[in-house]
């Protein structure tokens, strides 16, 4: 039997997915791939084997991949380069004779370029016809939104402010935590049945906003209400802030996507997969402002 390869364990999904992995199937029959000798050290102490190698190098990429019967394939981060790294990983899969291929795709509604996320969509929608189309067995996981950003989307000045500031209007977002995600993409790595399948995995609710402006102002005791600006005014003034036009973009893209439905669906594929429910978005508010 082959290994099964965890990509992306520097960053926190992977590794939450690695530490998973390891309490399920022995440290001997599982691989990861880092980009550079310097950070594969704490991952060889967890006896498990090592390959060095970068999505942006496909050789690097067919070398890692020998002997490889699974692949836990986290989307690369770098959105304009994403396109040809995730072109190299899948062709460097079909090289090496990989046996399934499992992707961390992302949950969406509209897959034209109509989409207020076609900047992010795009190379997950190339990835998921280059899998399918590759001859390889794949497994889709459309992840939903993590529910460790909402701290990101809403700033960590909302206490002092009492303000969450987003041009989201009433939408909604099935937010799901990056712990859930993992335990699924655990549940298809060591299971079967899942070739050839997509699963959208999402939390067991969706919320606005408003929602957890009310959920804060409880767990706090301090008055947070939500104000949804217009796209312009919430870029003027984010850029008034200092804010870097590439993230004020992509803010803007996600609460807009948000307004108009993209990440409100409900899915109880998780529930499928891990036989429980995600954890909820009032908990993890909880735990991060009920101090």
């Amino acid at each position: 039997m082959g290994k099964i390869l965890v990509t992306g364990v520097t960053g926190l999904l992977g590794r939450i997915v690695l530490d998973k992995l390891l309490s399920k199937v022995p440290a001997s029959n599982v691989k990861v791939l880092v980009r550079d000798e310097a950070k594969a050290a704490p991952f060889r102490e967890l006896g498990v084997e090592v390959a060095i190698g970068s999505y942006d190098d496909k050789t690097s990429l067919v070398n890692a991949f020998k002997d490889v019967d699974k692949l836990y394939f986290v989307s690369g981060s770098d959105t304009a380069k994403r396109g040809q790294q995730h072109e190299n990983v899948v062709s460097a899969a079909i090289e090496a004779k990989v046996g399934h291929v499992v992707y961390t795709s992302f949950q969406r509604k509209n897959e034209t370029e109509t989409s207020p996320i076609y900047f992010v969509a795009s190379t997950h929608l190339l990835t998921e016809r280059l899998l399918q189309s590759s001859g390889l067995k794949y497994t889709i996981l459309k992840h939903g939104i993590y529910t460790e950003m909402i701290p990101i989307f809403i700033g960590d000045r909302v206490l002092e402010t009492g303000v969450i500031f987003q041009p989201a209007g009433e939408g909604k977002t099935a937010f799901i935590l990056r712990s859930d995600l993992a335990e699924a993409g655990v549940a298809v790595l060591t299971g079967q049945g899942h070739e050839n399948r997509s699963y959208e995995l999402t939390g067991p609710a969706a919320v606005s906003f408003e929602e957890i402006a009310a959920k804060i102002s409880a767990v706090t005791g301090k008055n947070v209400s939500y104000v949804s600006p217009t796209p312009e005014v919430f870029t003027a003034e984010l850029t008034k802030a200092g804010v870097p036009a590439e993230y004020i973009g992509l803010f803007a893209g996600f609460s807009e996507a948000t307004k108009e439905g993209e990440f409100a669906s409900i899915s109880t594929d998780l529930e499928k997969l891990t036989g429980r429910k995600g954890g909820s978005v009032e908990a993890f508010l909880e735990q991060v402002y009920g101090k």
